[in-house]
This record gives C-alpha cells, sequence and structure tokens, in this order.
C-alpha cells in the first residue's frame, strides 16, 4: 500500500497530459462563434484614425474581412505581410479591429510596417471584440455580402488558411 501511495502523484500526472494532449487534437472548430451565419453585431466606436464614430454600416463594402489585431500581439506581426498582399492582389476590403491597445502605439506601427486596412475600429475596452467571442489576437471573420459572419479564423491568418477556409466561400 506504501508503494502505490508513492506513485498516484506519478499516475495523476500522466493522465492529467493525457487530457491536455486530448485537447491539442482538438479542430479548430470547437471554437466557432455563436455568431456564424448571423448579422455582424451592432456597434457604435471610434475609428483608430481618428475620434469619428463608425458603425456596422460603415463596413459597407462587402463582403470583407474584419481583422483583430494589436501592438502587444507578435503573432500579429507574423500574419501582417500577408494581410498587405491581400490588401494588393484581392478586391475583398480588410477592416482592423485594433484590440484593447494603445492609440498612439497602434498608429505609430500601421506607420511603420504598412497599413492593409480600410480602416480600423478602435476598440479599447474590448466591447465589440467580446460581443464577437473573440478569445485573442490575431482573429479574422469573413462578413459577406448580406453582412452575415460567415467564417471565423482564430489565429494567423496564411495564404493557406485563406485558401481553404475563405477563398472558398468567396468563390461559391
Amino acid at each position: 500500500m506504501n508503494r502505490v501511495t508513492h506513485f498516484l502523484p506519478f499516475i495523476f500526472f500522466i493522465f492529467f497530459i493525457i487530457a491536455l494532449f486530448s485537447f491539442l487534437d482538438k479542430d479548430e472548430d470547437q471554437l466557432r462563434s455563436v455568431l456564424l451565419d448571423k448579422n455582424f453585431p451592432d456597434f457604435s466606436l471610434p475609428k483608430l484614425e481618428s475620434q469619428e464614430i463608425v458603425t456596422g454600416q460603415d463596413l459597407s463594402e462587402l463582403p470583407s474581412l474584419l481583422n483583430v489585431w494589436a501592438t502587444w500581439c507578435i503573432a500579429c506581426r507574423v500574419e501582417h505581410p500577408f494581410l498587405m498582399r491581400l490588401k494588393e492582389e484581392s478586391t475583398v476590403k480588410i477592416y482592423g479591429l485594433n484590440y484593447k491597445d494603445q492609440r498612439e502605439k497602434a498608429l505609430k506601427l500601421l506607420d511603420q510596417i504598412g497599413n492593409p486596412y480600410e480602416f480600423s475600429i478602435f476598440d479599447q475596452k474590448g466591447k465589440l471584440a467580446l460581443d464577437l467571442g473573440v478569445y485573442g489576437a490575431p482573429e479574422t471573420f469573413l462578413i459577406d455580402e448580406k453582412g452575415v459572419i460567415r467564417v471565423r479564423h482564430v489565429g494567423v491568418l496564411t495564404e493557406d488558411v485563406w485558401e481553404k477556409k475563405f477563398k472558398v466561400i468567396l468563390d461559391e
């Protein structure tokens, strides 16, 4: 009995590790937004570039992408070159959602590395992000021509992700 009690912590640790790895194997679809196939939520927030208030009506170029980003987000910088290329090569408009950030830092970063967005919504408190069910940055949403959220991608937007998740829907 004494030997068994010495191994109990190890046995619990092994079960814990197995449980964690089982979650890693789950598809991202486990993070599906409850807003998929629903209208983009109403909002009223300032633009990052000015104090001008924007609403969902201002996301007029549909279909479009809404990309959640921040200066503190390292992965956002990884996807940035692809967003810049997408801006040049695609007819889809890209809007930004600057998430829980500092306006001055965000503007300075876009000035330094380029701005792929028609404009960015300044969501300093994360209200719109919360309404969208955002876990963090980066996340990207595809909004169709009717203003309905069709795709949600959590993580870096790459060419492969674009082809498999977004372009397929746009080509329908």
